[in-house]
C-alpha cells in the first residue's frame, strides 16, 4: 500500500449499498513516518494546517474559543436536553440508542462519555452495567447533570487533555461534542491514548444529508429556522447561532472518517442516522 506524505488526501472506498444501517469502511493509507499503536504513550500531536478537518471548519472555527465555548455550554445547561428534544423533533433519544448499541457495553466495562453534558448520554451505559464516567469541560453541565443523576461520577476535562491515565477505558463514545473541540484531531488522539488496545470507539456527530435535494432543505432550516426556533426553548438561543454554523462548517461523513484514521484510529467506518443528518463514526484501538 503506498504511504501518504503529511497533509496529503487519504483515499477512502465507499461500499455502494441502499440496505439500511450498512456500515461504511474507510480505508486510509498510513502516514508517511507513522508508527502502530504503541501503549503507553502518548501518540504525537500533529502540527499541520492542512489535516482533513481543517478544510471544512471556516467561521465557526474563529470563533471556537475554549473559553467562549465553555462559557456558552454553562448557559444553555439548565434547558439543554429539553431544547435538544424540541430542534431534534424527538430524533436524539433515536440517535443516542443507536450510539448504545454501537458501544455494546458488557457488564463491568469502563467507557469514557466524552463530552457528555448532563449525562442524559450516560445513563444507559450504567443502566447496562458499565462503569462509565461522564466527562464535560462545562462546569455548568457536569453541576445540573450531578444534580439529576448524583450517582454518576461526573468528571471536568479538557478533551485535548484528558485527565485518565494510559489505556484506562475499554470504550470512548463522543455524541455530538467532537465538533466543540478546539483541535478534533488532537481529541481523537487523546481519546486513543485513555482507550486499551483493541478498544473501541464510537462519535455520533452530525453530518452532512446524503440525498442533494434534502441537504439543500436540511441547510435552509440549520441557518434561517433553527436560531429563531431556539429563543422559544433556549436560556440562551445566541449559542444555537454558534451551533448551526459549526453543523454547517463542519466535514462530511468520507472527510471525518479520514480524521478518525489519520489520529491512529484502526478499521474506521460510519453509519447514516436520518438520511446523514446524523453519521455513527466507529474505530478499534
Amino acid at each position: 500500500m503506498q504511504a501518504l506524505r503529511r497533509g496529503e488526501d487519504a483515499s477512502v472506498s465507499i461500499l455502494k449499498t441502499r440496505k439500511p444501517g450498512i456500515w461504511l469502511r474507510c480505508r486510509v493509507a498510513v502516514v508517511s513516518g507513522g508508527r502502530p499503536r504503541d501503549a503507553g504513550r502518548r501518540p504525537a500531536q500533529s502540527t499541520d494546517s492542512r489535516a482533513p478537518y481543517a478544510r471544512g471548519v471556516a467561521r465557526a472555527d474563529l470563533d471556537k474559543q475554549p473559553t467562549d465555548v465553555r462559557r456558552m455550554f454553562d448557559a444553555v445547561a439548565r434547558r439543554y436536553d429539553v431544547t435538544n428534544d424540541v430542534l431534534s423533533l424527538g430524533q436524539d433519544r433515536r440517535w443516542r440508542s443507536e450510539v448504545i448499541r454501537a458501544v455494546a457495553p458488557l457488564p463491568g466495562e469502563r467507557v469514557l462519555d466524552l463530552a457528555a453534558g448532563t449525562g442524559t448520554s450516560s445513563q444507559p451505559f450504567a443502566d447496562a452495567g458499565a462503569v462509565v464516567v461522564p466527562c464535560d469541560f462545562s462546569l455548568g453541565m457536569l453541576q445540573v447533570g450531578k444534580e439529576h443523576r448524583p450517582q454518576l461520577p461526573f468528571t471536568a476535562g479538557d478533551g485535548t487533555r484528558l485527565p485518565f491515565g494510559d489505556d484506562t477505558f475499554d470504550a470512548v463514545t463522543v455524541s455530538f461534542g467532537l465538533r466543540n473541540i478546539v483541535d478534533p484531531e488532537a481529541g481523537l488522539r487523546e481519546m486513543l491514548r485513555v482507550t486499551r488496545p483493541g478498544g473501541r470507539l464510537v462519535v455520533c456527530e452530525f453530518s452532512h444529508p446524503t440525498w442533494a435535494p434534502f441537504r439543500t432543505v436540511y441547510v435552509e432550516y440549520l441557518m434561517k429556522a433553527l436560531p429563531p426556533l431556539a429563543r422559544t426553548v433556549s436560556s440562551s438561543p445566541d449559542a444555537y447561532v454558534y451551533l448551526a454554523e459549526s453543523i454547517r462548517a463542519w466535514p462530511d461523513q468520507r472527510a471525518l472518517a479520514a480524521v478518525v484514521a489519520g489520529a491512529g484510529w484502526q478499521r474506521p467506518e460510519w453509519r447514516n442516522l436520518s438520511g446523514g443528518v446524523v453519521a455513527l463514526h466507529r474505530a478499534t484501538a
